[in-house]
């Protein structure tokens, strides 16, 4: 019972964040005559108001504050900033594209999105790859190679969103960075950089003249931050599996809206070969999740496992305790960083006394 509750309220959350994320993409329509440069900058800045609300509001400023005091050497503190940039450059692209004719190829890179992260994590982290995601990744690479054979090139929009969130993903794993405080601190590094752009472009002067913009902009604030909170909370009530096959609702549904609201053609995104070799990788991608589904929920019912239902607002004493588990899981995975760099350099100097 509890366990089916945690799965229905996960999914319930997976979804309706896909949905959200789908209607911000449509918000450069909306917000006309504001370029799409100036939408996905007005958004950075709703989104960080709205996240300081948020922890505010939850008190977990301390939570954040612990985690920062963890961070000692100055290369912690650039692989901690360095994700920042590419953040930015995705909301961008986010907003940019399906106002000027690539909403298509955005689309595309996010149903290439987890697939590439399952290659990286086989060959970065050497996790294990099932057969039928080693199918799902032949057909997704079976679609793109037609497609630079045909064409001679893939779209760089489609590159930019497939390839370029890997590298955030994989550096804030580095550092083991709670999501909300990486979330809070890439968006206030990134606050300077689109002030800039509001006030070179005369954003700030054309969202004060349209009354419009005064109910669009804090709109887009929060269904951006809630949609960010939806997809943590989902993260930490599904089954990796489920998660990863409800991850694909959002792609469709820009799919749909890229083909119907923006009346895109179809082979605009690419060949009709090509979307057909990446539905199959999407369709044999959810079977694996399916099937990692059910023998999961196989296996907690021969270990008399359920997962605690966890009803109503969290009291403070849980985001407490989130605190401290935060800091000690950050300090464990710092002691274990340096004591394998130890033991690399020891088996180096073993490796040099075995040659003389």
């Amino acid at each position: 019972m509890f366990a089916t509750n945690q799965t229905f309220q996960g999914t319930l959350a997976s979804i309706s964040s896909s949905f959200l994320f789908a209607i911000m993409f449509l918000f450069g329509l909306f917000m006309l005559p504001l370029t799409g440069t100036q939408v996905a900058s007005w958004r950075i800045l709703m989104m960080l108001l709205s996240l300081v609300l948020l922890v505010s509001f939850t008190k977990q400023w301390q939570h954040v504050f612990d985690y920062i005091k963890t961070l000692k050497t100055v290369k912690e503190w650039l692989i901690f900033v360095l994700p920042a940039p590419i953040l930015g450059g995705q909301i961008w692209l986010f907003m940019w594209a399906p106002v000027n004719g690539f909403g298509l190829d955005v689309t595309l890179g996010y149903f290439l999105l987890p697939l590439v992260m399952i290659v990286l994590g086989r060959f970065f982290y050497h996790e294990y790859m099932s057969v039928l995601q080693w199918v799902a990744a032949l057909f997704a690479a079976m679609g793109i190679g037609y497609d630079i054979l045909q064409y001679g090139s893939i779209s760089w929009v489609t590159l930019f969103v497939c390839l370029g969130y890997p590298p955030y993903y994989l550096l804030r794993r580095t550092l083991s960075v709670p999501p909300v405080t990486g979330l809070l601190f890439d968006l206030t590094l990134l606050t300077p950089v689109v002030l800039t752009v509001l006030y070179f472009s005369n954003g700030f002067s054309l969202a004060i003249q349209d009354t419009k913009f005064w109910y669009l902009l804090p709109l887009l604030g929060a269904f951006s931050s809630l949609a960010m909170s939806l997809m943590m909370i989902a993260s930490s009530k599904l089954p990796v599996s489920l998660f990863g096959a409800l991850s694909y609702v959002e792609p469709m549904l820009l799919f749909i809206l890229s083909i119907t609201v923006l009346s895109q053609d179809l082979e605009e995104g690419g060949s009709l070969f090509m979307y057909g070799m990446i539905t199959l990788a999407l369709l044999v991608m959810m079977v694996n999740s399916a099937i990692g589904y059910i023998v999961q929920r196989r296996d907690d019912h021969l270990h008399g496992y359920s997962e605690p239902q966890i009803g109503g607002f969290p009291p403070r004493r849980h985001f407490i305790n989130q605190r401290i588990d935060g800091v000690l899981t950050a300090h464990r995975f710092r002691k274990i960083r340096r004591y394998q760099k130890k033991l690399n350099k020891i088996q180096e100097k073993i490796e040099k006394l075995d040659l003389k």
